[in-house]
């Protein structure tokens, strides 16, 4: 039977509406309303299949699990996979904030198969950016409408996460290049969803510098297009192998292989040299979006953990050892668990949303200051949503099969798959760590730590219109804690980056628990004011006050620890010598 799924429409509502004022309602809530039904039952009842089944790798081809054809046949059918896109291109030309929305709940359903288009849509936006009008012509429309698909080429064996030292070779030849090297974990390298599939390749040509300065990217189609559209020859591309992994076992990593014979045929995107700036359209979209896939996969844990809690019955109540065995759900540390999993799910929501929200003012307000501003809020953003949500995500699932017990340990529940698809989250992307010293040293010292001060004063604003209860002196005191560690970054990064590193991972902890705070106060003063005026339901509204109280009490307090681990810590860390590991 498979494992039911319920998309959290209340919750995504109340973060549209609430929170951010999204301008129309009523077409959100019928986009809503109808991706929550693909979601839950197209995807989600083939989660644990694909889990279970896994891919067959035959003959150089890849199969993907029984349905899964048939699954996102109707996610391309419905337009899902253009929602975000130009007209112009074939798509709707909605707010990606909405977009965001749709993939979460696609991505809670079945994160295997959802993976698939969200690749798709960071590589349409880094073509609708990068690419010139005959490739956007040529290939945008039928990736758009989800009949090709995409992906993402930078790693190779020597090159993880240090893309400068990327050694497949481009070949200027004609019109295009030929292209020849060898690619591993390729996401989506192959499949049987998609007639074709475009290869988004970073390549270095042979007069080109070393480092990332060298680099370029090219377009790489699995199987040519003639110059009518139609279908030609396979390109020099086999797939070498696919990986067989801890999670996401639905989702075919690949190793891939450019030119064996007379290298694989590419265009270029961009200039020569500039495949880096061209490419980070795509992986600042995918970084996002994987924060998205952590928020996805958590609410999906918890919904199977909360569930769970509530029919298992097992043992007497803690205060009266003589009543009949209760539900887990009434004993203090399983509710204690519970909550963990609601308010960081609820902040992960809030701070994802906020982001989607800035990247459409980023792109559409009509005051260019305003865009500007939001353009820096996105780029402060980024690696916060995605290293903090997917950290959240290792958790809280972990936290879900603790809920679960032994019967968590066992496959069969199904709550062990969302950990150990939860646990590339942190890595792929850009690591986590990745992310924290990209928040240092690209985001905090760039201006100086203007756009943190900007962020800062906001929170401050919030706060003095507050009473100064309890849930105000935790939320000052975690902000006292935030401003003191930016502070030391401003003073020492640009002269000791070494301790700066040391301590960044902490700070962006820090961040994430300061602004996921925030926006759960403010959605519980938005939660008071409905309750106060009679309107809404009035135990969800008391749910959104309670997850900010709790978040209050249990994790805001740490600010003040990472605070000291931040300024003090790097010492033993740098201290110890590699010998004493």
């Amino acid at each position: 039977m498979p494992i039911p799924f319920t998309p959290p429409l209340a919750d995504i509502r109340f973060v549209l509406s609430r929170l951010i004022g999204f301008a129309d309602m009523d077409m959100a809530d019928a986009v809503l309303d109808e991706a929550g039904k693909i979601a839950a039952e197209k995807f989600a009842p083939l989660n644990e299949i694909g889990d279970r089944q896994g891919l067959k790798f035959t003959d150089g081809k890849i199969t993907m699990p029984p349905g899964f054809r048939e699954a996102y046949q109707a996610y391309v059918d419905g337009g899902w996979n253009g929602l975000p896109v130009e007209e112009e291109f074939g798509g709707q030309n909605l707010p990606w904030l909405l977009a965001m929305s749709v993939n979460e709940m696609m991505q809670a359903a079945n994160i295997g198969l959802a993976l698939c288009g969200l690749l798709n849509q960071g590589a349409i936006e880094l073509l609708s950016v990068h690419g010139d009008e005959a490739i956007k012509t040529k290939y945008l429309p039928r990736m758009v409408s989800g009949e090709w698909a995409a992906t993402m080429n930078l790693t190779e064996p020597q090159a993880g996460s240090d893309v400068g030292a990327v050694k497949t070779k481009a070949i200027k030849a004609d019109n295009h290049y030929r292209i020849s090297g060898q690619k591993i974990f390729i996401s989506y390298g192959d499949h049987d969803l998609t007639t074709n599939i475009m290869h988004l390749v970073l390549a270095r040509l042979p007069d080109a510098p070393e480092g990332t300065r060298g680099l370029s990217l090219f377009l790489v189609p699995k199987i040519l297009v003639n110059e009518d559209g139609s279908l030609g020859t396979l390109n020099d591309v086999r797939v070498v192998s696919i990986e067989h992994k801890l999670g996401q076992h639905s989702s075919p990593t690949c190793v891939m292989a450019y030119g064996d014979n007379e290298g694989a045929i590419g265009y270029l995107v961009g200039s020569e040299g500039g495949g880096i700036a061209a490419m980070f359209t795509m992986m600042n979209n995918a970084r996002i979006s994987v924060g998205v896939q952590g928020l996805g996969v958590m609410e999906r844990a918890y919904q199977q953990a909360r569930d769970f809690a509530k029919t298992r019955i097992q043992s007497r109540p803690i205060e009266n050892n003589k009543a009949h065995p209760v539900t887990i759900i009434n004993h203090p540390d399983v509710r204690r668990m519970l909550m963990v999993m609601k308010s960081s799910i609820e902040a992960s929501r809030a701070l994802a949303y906020s982001c989607g929200h800035a990247v459409d003012v980023a792109k559409l307000h009509e005051d260019e200051s305003q865009r500007k501003a939001a353009a820096a809020r996105v780029d402060v953003l980024t690696p916060i949503v995605k290293a903090w949500l997917t950290d959240l995500a290792n958790e809280v699932t972990s936290t879900g099969v603790q809920i679960f017990g032994g019967m968590g340990y066992i496959e069969e529940t199904g709550a062990a798959q969302h950990m150990r698809d939860a646990r590339i989250l942190a890595i792929y992307e850009g690591t986590n760590g990745i992310q924290a010293n990209d928040l240092v040293f690209r985001k905090l010292l760039r201006d100086g730590g203007l756009s943190f001060a900007l962020m800062v004063a906001e929170v401050d604003n919030f706060l003095r219109t507050l009473p100064q209860n309890a849930q105000y002196a935790q939320m000052r005191n975690a902000l006292d804690a935030m401003k003191i560690s930016t502070e030391w970054f401003l003073k020492n990064a640009k002269e000791n980056p070494v301790i700066a590193a040391a301590s960044a991972t902490p700070f962006l902890r820090l961040c994430g628990n300061v602004l996921g705070g925030y926006y759960l106060m403010r959605m519980a003063v938005l939660a008071q004011e409905d309750l106060d005026a009679g309107t809404g339901d009035a135990d969800f509204l008391a749910g959104k006050i309670a997850s900010a109280k709790f978040f209050a009490a249990h994790t805001l307090p740490q600010c003040a620890g990472l605070a000291v681990t931040i300024t003090q810590g790097f010492a033993p860390t740098l201290s110890i010598l590699e010998s004493q590991f």
